[in-house]
């Protein structure tokens, strides 16, 4: 008989748990400075079809109601469109979204939205192909971006959202560019602090909102809330002489620690449950969904969970690659 799950997931310090962070992979065809530096391989996809379907299910079970496909690049698996298909179905998943480097995201666009998918984010980080290759190297392709932005815009996405995590001294100077592209295409802006995972100068949410008054942006306040950690407010500027306007979501990891909220826990590529992101603390789940029963699978959940603090202090120390964690 298989054992009733409880309807929520909470840890220790009583916080609802209720969305997944879910990598697929951990290969990727760029090699961001920010994500993967030095990164010498890739522990592969521990987690095939069958095993994201069930994993899902599981979480689902114990109140997971959104989760979200990361990598490494999500698009490289060749069964994609089929996992966020398996994701939709699941009783009790209310929406299944994607974070993508953009690379493929004009032919799988429309295919991911009939698929189910509700929510994309796109990373663009520089309009200047220079840049974009000292960010993530020569497989970039700014053009091949933005087509795949506008691909989405057409698939109709309830949600579309363009990232940039800002570098001081690289892309500091387009953010009042990147804010009006996105909202040309129905999107929200998403301006990141740089984590301590790789290179790079970062700058603050406060700088941010700064440099986009100086770039033309005048910011009001907004609160509008997502199921993530960013804050908005809303912007507005002028282009062609015609006044624009606009979501801009913030997310400062560091300067305006996130943690208070969260709702989040995340599996890694190779299979393994991480409760924090700056945490370091990982349960193995992988070998369970091949040999375990549904019951030792949400055992090792709770387990994980169990060890969420109240914070992460990655101000603090060093961690893995952001490839390895999932994002």
């Amino acid at each position: 008989m298989t054992r009733p799950s409880s309807s929520h997931l909470v840890d220790p310090q009583g916080r609802r748990i209720v969305y997944l962070r879910l990598s697929l992979t951990d290969r990727c065809n760029f090699s961001c400075s920010y994500c993967s530096p030095g990164l010498a391989a890739s522990q592969g996809d521990a987690l095939d079809r069958p095993a994201v379907a069930r994993l899902v299910r599981i979480f689902a079970r114990m109140g997971i109601r959104r989760v979200r496909l990361t990598g490494g690049e999500p698009t490289l698996r060749r069964d994609l469109v089929d996992v966020v298909s398996d994701i939709h179905a699941t009783p009790g998943i209310e929406e299944v979204a994607l974070t993508t480097n953009g690379h493929r995201l004009e032919e799988l666009a429309l295919p991911l939205r009939r698929a189910g998918l509700l929510r994309l984010n796109v990373s663009l980080d520089t309009f200047d192909e220079g840049r974009l290759a000292q960010i993530a190297g020569r497989g970039a392709d700014v053009e091949r971006i933005r087509s795949g932005i506008a691909a989405a815009a057409k698939a109709g996405f309830p949600s579309l959202k363009v990232n940039t995590v800002v570098l001081r001294g690289v892309n500091d100077g387009e953010l009042g560019d990147l804010a009006r592209f996105a909202w040309s295409h129905g999107a929200i802006a998403r301006y990141i602090e740089l984590m301590p995972f790789g290179g790079g100068d970062p700058v603050s949410v406060a700088e941010m909102a700064r440099l986009l008054g100086e770039q033309g942006v005048r910011l009001e306040p907004d609160e509008t809330r997502g199921w993530g950690p960013a804050r908005h407010m809303r912007g507005v500027s002028f282009e062609g002489g015609a006044e624009v306007r606009g979501l801009l979501g913030f997310i400062g990891a560091i300067t305006e620690n996130f943690c208070g909220d969260c709702n989040r826990v995340r599996v890694s590529a190779a299979g393994a449950l991480r409760a924090c992101l700056g945490g370091r603390d990982e349960v193995s789940l992988a070998p369970l969904l091949g040999t375990g029963t549904d019951e030792e699978v949400e055992d090792a959940i709770r387990l994980g969970l169990s060890r969420k603090a109240d914070r992460h202090r990655m101000e603090e120390d060093s961690f893995d690659s952001m490839v390895h964690i999932g994002g």
